[in-house]
């Protein structure tokens, strides 16, 4: 099973100022201009075994941002002429969105995007789809492949039953640290006394040095994600999901029948930046919690899903989505705001970031049961698509300088 492999790259104009950005943007994005840690990320795939497809995808923190980044992108991979590589960048996006109209199903094409996190990874699965991709392997841009045997590992037993017979359709490996141990997020200060998400994390990743190999989780690292054809063609991402995208996606894969696995056997490099706001991170957690803690909520109303409660995401997210989410986000804020630096940005979000993302969850906690339920059709017609393949696979190329025109209408002969 020869996998496709997809890696997100996020950049920007100019570099973060604190807890002052809306909490769509990115939490580290590149510098445009700079060559940033993708250049590595792509050269470490050179002689990997069965390596074919690798998809790139490149999101702009703003529209400005997104040719320059782009150009910056397919330079880069002009110096890589052994990786069979595709760029997905606006012009592709248009192509797609056009496409997607044409199809009918312009009413859910915003979930498909290069301004989320979530949807840059249904770009992602939708462009696995015109490829007819069996598998698909997500890898982040600040990650290194040090193993030749990487995508093998990745798509051992996927697809395949487990020990009680159940398929593995979703797979998760883990994040090393350039000691080689398994990364864990550290103690747990005082300031979050009442947060304790480090507590939690590493809690639930001390289960990677215990048999079985391939076992059901609660965690997934979306920079080492295996997903079977049968899974990803079936349940997309969450764009309204602030953060954290691939942990809500093992919520998104339990809603609708099946498990995430952790496959302690494999794992990738991990080399992430220092955050140039902790405060930030945090508010983004703030939305990304209380949206999740909504979404399980509303699930409940939902006769065709099966049922995912906190206490089945224990220890890992299943202690922040539970209903003391409100004042734990609260207590913590005043908390950090009293105990450390960025006080300014900490009250700000107790007092209007905690109210702000309450509402923001009630507003959208719908909207993914919608945009799922139009998913799998849309993947059925998208598979091997004729129009948008031959653009994606190099036979017909994008005209950059032209990106209003529409596909002619294709039907089977």
């Amino acid at each position: 099973m020869q996998p496709t492999v997809i890696i997100p790259t996020f950049w920007t104009r100019r570099r973060s100022r604190g807890a002052d950005r809306s909490a769509a943007h990115f939490d580290h994005p590149t510098l445009v201009g700079q060559l940033g840690p993708l250049s590595e990320c792509v050269r470490s795939l050179e002689g990997l075994v069965g390596l074919g497809k690798v998809v790139i995808i490149v999101a702009a923190a703003d529209e400005s941002t997104a040719n320059a980044a782009e150009d910056g992108v397919r330079e880069l991979l002009d110096d890589m002429p052994g990786i069979d590589s595709l760029v997905v960048g606006p012009a592709e996006m248009g192509s797609l969105h056009r496409r997607l109209e044409q199809l009918e199903f312009a009413d859910i094409m915003d979930g498909a995007n290069l301004t989320s996190y979530g949807g840059v990874r249904n770009v992602g699965l939708a462009v696995a789809a015109v490829l007819g991709s069996e598998s698909i392997v997500f890898i982040d841009d600040d990650e290194v492949v040090t193993d030749a045997d990487y995508l093998v590992r990745a798509t051992e037993n996927l697809g395949e039953p487990d020990e009680k017979g159940r398929p593995v359709l979703a797979k998760s490996g883990y994040y090393r640290n350039e000691r080689g141990s398994c990364e864990t997020a550290g103690p747990t200060p005082w300031v979050d006394t009442f947060w304790r998400q480090n507590e939690h994390f590493d809690r639930a990743i001390a289960s990677v040095g215990k048999p079985p190999r391939i076992k059901p989780t609660t965690l997934a690292f979306g920079g080492c994600l295996a997903l079977h054809r049968d899974v990803y063609c079936n349940v997309p991402f969450d764009p309204w999901a602030i953060r954290g995208e691939d942990v809500d996606y093992v919520i998104d894969v339990r809603m609708h029948g099946a498990d995430m696995y952790l496959d302690s056997g494999w794992s990738i490099l991990h080399r992430p930046p220092v955050p140039p706001s902790r405060a930030l991170v945090f508010r983004h957690d703030v939305f990304r919690f209380i949206y999740t803690h909504r979404k399980l909520e509303f699930a409940k109303s939902q006769v065709d899903l099966r049922q995912v409660t906190p206490e089945s995401l224990m220890p890992y997210p299943g202690h922040l989505v539970d209903a003391s989410i409100g004042w734990r986000t609260r207590i913590t804020a005043l908390l950090r705001a009293v105990g450390g630096n960025e006080r300014g940005a900490y009250l700000d979000i107790a007092t209007k970031v905690v109210p702000a993302a309450q509402d923001y969850a009630r507003e959208n906690c719908e909207r993914y049961f919608t945009f799922q339920r139009r998913w799998p059709m849309l993947m059925d017609r998208l598979w091997e698509d004729i129009a948008l393949k031959s653009l994606f696979s190099g036979e017909r190329r994008v005209d950059r300088g032209a990106l209003t025109g529409r596909f002619p209408v294709i039907r089977a002969d």
